[in-house]
């Protein structure tokens, strides 16, 4: 993976992982408006498929949850309702995103998040050997472990993967 040699301040969501001592390594790209994981993907070096995307979501009742999706993919919203369960979902409104989680759209991590929610993750992303993830900042993803994420953040794997 290429690395570019800029220092990055710490952030809630490296706060997190330090706490509770999770190793990661930090990648630094040029962050590029409407770019999204396959700019990411692109200026590191990895896979689109290993970027993972961090998605604030909410349900029929306006109740915020966190999924996780591999960043060439797509969430099925009825796939993930049908398994949660709930009515629906939908994503948030950037604004309410960023009320929710604490951070800006385009830098939202799971981790560190200003208010609890549930997470849900693609059952394919923790059979990954390594993921690429947002590390609370635009232009900035932490390298980790999936497996980790179960345990970490309380997530719950499901099949949402796909179109709707």
């Amino acid at each position: 993976m290429a690395k570019k040699n800029t220092h990055v301040s710490e952030t809630p969501a490296t706060q997190f992982l330090r706490q509770h001592k999770i190793a990661f390594a930090e990648h630094v790209y040029d962050y590029v408006e409407r770019g999204g994981t396959a700019e990411s993907a692109r200026q590191l070096g990895v896979l689109e498929h290993q970027v993972i995307k961090t998605l604030v979501m909410q349900d029929e009742k306006a109740q915020p949850l966190i999924v996780l999706m591999h960043g060439d993919a797509q969430v099925s919203l009825k796939a993930l309702a049908r398994q949660i369960p709930c009515k629906k979902v939908e994503p948030c409104k950037p604004e309410v995103a960023q009320r929710h989680s604490g951070y800006m759209v385009g830098g939202t991590s799971p981790f560190g998040l200003r208010k609890a929610m549930p997470v849900f993750v693609e059952a394919t992303i923790l059979a990954l050997p390594s993921i690429c993830i947002n590390g609370g900042r635009r232009g900035f993803l932490v390298g980790i472990d999936p497996k980790i994420l179960p345990d970490l953040l309380g997530a719950r794997a499901v099949s949402c993967a796909g179109a709707d």
